[in-house]
């Protein structure tokens, strides 16, 4: 046999159909529908089979079909009108970034994140933080943000799921052509843009990669190229692949590797966000240009550098947050803590809580000390972040631990199904003019019944025949019987209750807790007038073997006698397989171990499109439920053992299943439509979707957190950062004076100073030794609430005045009032902590003296 050897052809775009050619690098696409149907209609298998990528298509499609599309007269209209829609887009003046509070950014806000999801086409994601970063970049695109994102781009992606005939999950690597992909080659000028990072005692070189997502540019860096050896090719392999040191030199190209890809492009943010710590070296590459560059020390650089940083913590465990030890840290990074004059102890030391000398170096901790701008996810989150965080703030009341909470939502367009789209425009109007507000939203009531259920139905019809499709060719693939690939149209009946549960499958988020008594989930599902269908999907990473055995449970469970038709797992979870779940499911599922979820996103997705959450008051969901949208699983549980929170959960799900939801679906007073399930339905959506959307969320990290960093940054940079210098001594001073502070006496002037009336104050007086302390320089405040256990609840500081300087040895008096509004049983305490203008946090020192 002759060996052949391969070419490809590629076909030539008729010049009318150019246009395309220019949408397909752009993802505004993947969140317009008109531009998606322009792709789809160019050949609707293609569109499947390149896993819907316009750029594929446009390599592979047949010249006889371009050509025949180039005189299609009605082709080309619809062509010129999304065309016409993108420029428009692209080119309104009318925004959020340009008339609005974002408008005072003079500079870019720099977006960082290990992995962004965009599209099933572009698999540089694992999961729900990359689905947010997405969201995140799309919202800043529709608002028009100065944006730009930092992210790298992996060759492997992340790996493909499938699912053998025993339930056991098989990783499949990808090996992506980025050349198929909707990015291309950053350039300065006519050159390509190449960057390199010092990483042991190597330069590790990486390309830049420019994805377009709307107004908003990403770059993604690349080390497989020519220029590296194949251990250094390798970092940027695959998503959360390989080992500690490999994780280490991810970390490495995306903080100081992004750094430097932004300066090479000539691109100088104001702010620095890092989603999740993965790019917390970011800081301390800003800071070593602050030292090389401007000849800062590193205290004053640090000062600069943490005013413009935004840092959003994922994580409520510690065991979630990447650290490394100290053995690694000074093999990495022993050098570098010599270009930043500093000894390597003290770098160290930015990554624990230095009250245990043995702690490794936490990433968390190093994005947390190197911020002056931190958020959790959820309100609870917040909570829980403060708490778990605590001890980097060594010393001082939890509540005021300065971790704010911003709360997730997600790209409304992405993931609302177009019908309902269509529904909304009809019966609302523009609602993408007034997503997020609530009154508008009220308009829902006025969608017919039958409009409503009907455009549901249409969707659910589509997910079940999407579902059985991807079954059929699971079973092709593992040649089962044609009897069993036959028996895939018996599986779901779209006039059954549909329940979705997929995610990713990590032990916390207890993906078989519906299985905890077989019996009675049997009885469910096969109940003769009122039965029940559920559909898994979901991915364990592939280290996780506990994550993996609860997906073959649910397999298993799946193809059990008298369950192959109500229980399915659909394999290969990704963004496309989510679209179809949350625009087609009765009810989102959701059932985390409390309060391990920090936010979750994928019920959000769910209400635009008519679905109602069944939920733990975990993340969103405690602040998402207001009573009569959805439900409840078990109670607001905070410190009960696992396995009691299993059993009350899995005995709340099943309660509710039987004796709420069941017979609330199958209720049709008419015979026909369920009216009590559309009222639930439509509140759903009046509720959630105006609310729990990145629109909104990207507002408020604007407007609480990118314009007070970039406000903070450009006054300390002033003067040749004059400021910051000042500030940086200062604070070295204060720590070096602050052993002198102390409250010496603490006085009561009421006469019965045990018992006071509703309406009366109490008056303290405070005797404080400050020593060398500058008074301008301190806040005496009395810190009192209503005595709880042994603590105080909902504590408040009231600020004590100077009255007047006692001696000439640095004692000073200070009195206020502390109003009595309500009865009941009060503590107090008196505190001094430091004070200055250029502080951005109350305890941004660590100091605090107490009585």
């Amino acid at each position: 046999m002759p060996t052949f050897q391969t070419y490809n052809v590629t076909p030539i775009l008729p010049a009318t159909l150019e246009p395309l050619r220019e949408l397909s690098f752009n993802l505004w696409w993947t969140w317009e529908p008109a531009a998606r149907r322009l792709f789809r209609e160019l050949d609707p298998e293609l569109w499947d089979q390149t896993n819907h990528n316009p750029v594929r298509m446009l390599q592979l499609s047949r010249q006889s079909r371009l050509e025949e599309l180039a005189q299609d007269k009605n082709f080309l209209r619809e062509l010129k009108q999304v065309f016409q829609d993108f420029e428009k887009y692209l080119g309104r003046q009318d925004t959020y970034g340009k008339t609005g509070p974002a408008a005072a950014i003079k500079n870019p806000i720099a977006y960082f994140s290990a992995e962004f999801g965009f599209h099933e086409s572009i698999p540089n994601y694992s999961g729900g933080l990359g689905i947010l970063a997405g969201d995140h970049c799309k919202s800043a695109s529709d608002l028009d943000l100065n944006f730009v994102a930092i992210g790298l781009l992996y060759r492997h992606g992340y790996f493909r799921q499938q699912i053998d005939k025993d339930g056991v999950q098989a990783a499949i690597n990808l090996n992506q052509n980025f050349y198929h992909l909707p990015i291309r080659e950053a350039r300065r000028g006519e050159l390509k843009l190449l960057i390199s990072v010092s990483i042991l005692d190597r330069e590790v070189f990486a390309r830049v990669w420019e994805l377009r997502v709307g107004r908003v540019n990403v770059y993604l860096l690349d080390t497989d190229i020519p220029e590296n050896n194949p251990e250094d090719r390798r970092i940027t392999a695959e998503l959360y692949g390989g080992d500690l040191e490999m994780r280490m030199r991810q970390e490495i190209i995306l903080g100081i590797g992004g750094v430097k890809a932004l300066t090479a492009l000539g691109i100088q943010p104001d702010v620095f966000h890092m989603n999740e710590g993965h790019s917390a070296f970011l800081a301390l590459e800003r800071i070593r240009l602050n030292v090389v560059e401007k000849k800062l020390n590193f205290y004053s650089a640090l000062q600069v550098v943490a005013a413009a940083n935004v840092f959003t913590t994922h994580t409520p465990v510690p065991a979630g947050n990447d650290s490394f030890s100290r053995e690694m840290m000074q093999k990495y990074f022993g050098k570098f803590a010599k270009e930043l004059n500093v000894p390597f102890e003290e770098l160290f030391s930015f990554g624990h809580t230095r009250l245990n000398p043995d702690e490794p170096f936490s990433m968390t901790i190093l994005a947390l000390r190197l911020s002056r701008h931190a958020n959790g996810v959820s309100k609870l989150h917040g909570e829980v972040s403060r708490s778990l965080w605590k001890d980097v703030w060594s010393g001082v009341p939890m509540h005021e631990v300065p971790i704010t909470s911003i709360t997730n939502g997600v790209h409304t367009k992405t993931w609302m199904a177009p019908e309902f789209a269509a529904l909304y425009r009809k019966h609302l109007g523009d609602w993408e003019e007034h997503l997020i507000e609530p009154d508008f939203w009220r308009g829902v009531i006025e969608i017919p019944d039958a409009q409503l259920w009907e455009t549901h139905q249409q969707l659910k019809r589509r997910l079940i025949d999407f579902v059985r499709d991807r079954e059929r060719q699971r079973r092709e693939r593992l040649g089962e019987s044609p009897e069993s690939i036959r028996r895939v149209n018996r599986i779901l009946d779209p006039e059954i209750l549909t329940i979705g549960f997929a995610r990713r499958f990590a032990t916390y988020k207890r993906g078989a807790l519906l299985f905890s008594d077989k019996e009675r989930l049997k009885r469910l599902v096969n109940d003769a007038t009122r039965p029940v269908q559920f559909i898994f999907a979901g991915k364990a990473h592939p280290r996780d073997e506990a994550g993996k055995a609860l997906i073959q449970e649910v397999y298993k469970f799946s193809r059990e006698p008298g369950l192959e038709t109500r229980v399915i797992f659909v394999e290969d979870y990704d963004s496309y397989i989510a679209r179809r779940l949350v625009q087609g499911v009765d009810l989102w599922l959701n059932h985390p171990l409390r309060p391990l979820e920090a936010s979750g996103t994928s019920g959000m997705k769910s209400a635009p499109n008519g679905g109602i959450n069944l939920s733990v008051l975990d993340g969103w969901w405690r602040e998402g439920f207001n009573g009569s949208n959805g439900w409840a699983i078990g109670g607001e549980i905070d410190d009960g053992i696992t396995e009691f929170q299993n059993e009350v959960d899995a005995s709340s799900l099943y309660q509710l299943l039987e004796n709420q939801i069941v017979p609330l679906y199958y209720a049709k007073p008419d015979g026909k439509l369920p009216l009590a399930w559309l009222q639930l339905m439509r509140e759903s959506i009046r509720s959630v979707t105006p609310v729990f959307n990145t629109q909104r969320m990207v507002k408020e990290y604007t407007e609480q957190l990118y314009v007070r960093a970039a406000r903070a940054h450009e006054n300390l940079s002033q003067d040749e950062c004059g400021a910051a210098m000042h500030l940086s001594q200062w604070k070295a001073q204060m720590r070096k004076d602050w052993a002198q502070v102390r409250v010496s006496d603490v006085q009561v002037a009421n006469k019965d100073r045990q018992s006071i009336s509703v309406g009366e104050s109490l008056q303290i007086s405070a005797r404080v030794h400050l020593g060398a302390v500058d008074p301008q320089h301190v806040c005496v405040e009395a810190y009192h609430g209503e005595v709880d256990n042994g603590d105080l609840r909902n504590p408040t500081a009231t600020v004590l005045n100077q009255s007047s300087q006692a001696d000439g040895n640095g004692n000073y008096i200070y009195q206020g009032s502390v109003p009595a509004s309500e009865s009941g049983t009060y503590g107090f305490s008196v505190r001094v902590v430091p004070t200055h203008p250029c502080l951005m946090q109350a305890h941004e020192l660590r100091l605090i003296t107490w009585s």
